[in-house]
């Protein structure tokens, strides 16, 4: 039996990023669920296994630090890559202190985004914390 495409979860407040990644993520063979705040992804991933999540950080209302703190207190949470249009010092340190796994600004290469969310899918042990984060870039 052939197994499903990862799925990978994307929460960013604006649409237009969301379906962008969508786009992207599909034609690269990965299932996408797009989240548009924090709650809707923390709830996704408790209704299925997502195998990654691409991750905003400043959006109203839960930002993506809170859902790092929600993510880091659950048992093996996915590995998450976050991006920004908001660099600001200290950013990516406390992305990485939460358990991000990459940090990236806006606007986002696809190619080293590819990359890396392939990295992160292929080896399921970057999701038991057995292995340290990757360098934040």
């Amino acid at each position: 039996m052939i197994a499903p495409p990862p799925l990978v979860a994307v929460l960013d407040d604006e649409e237009s990023m969301r379906v962008a990644l969508q786009r992207l993520l599909r034609i690269r063979g990965y299932q996408v669920s797009p989240c548009a705040s924090g709650e809707e992804l923390l709830a996704e991933c408790s209704r299925q296994p997502v195998r990654c999540i691409i991750l905003d950080l400043h959006m109203p209302g839960m930002n993506g630090f809170e859902v790092l703190e929600e993510l880091a207190a659950r048992s093996a949470p996915p590995p998450v890559i976050v991006i920004t249009g908001q660099d600001q010092a200290g950013n990516a340190e406390r992305a990485g202190r939460l358990g991000a796994r990459a940090y990236l600004t806006k606007p986002v290469d696809s190619l080293p985004l590819l990359e890396l969310l392939a990295e992160l899918v292929r080896d399921p042990l970057l999701n038991d914390g057995s292995i340290p984060p990757l360098p934040l870039t």
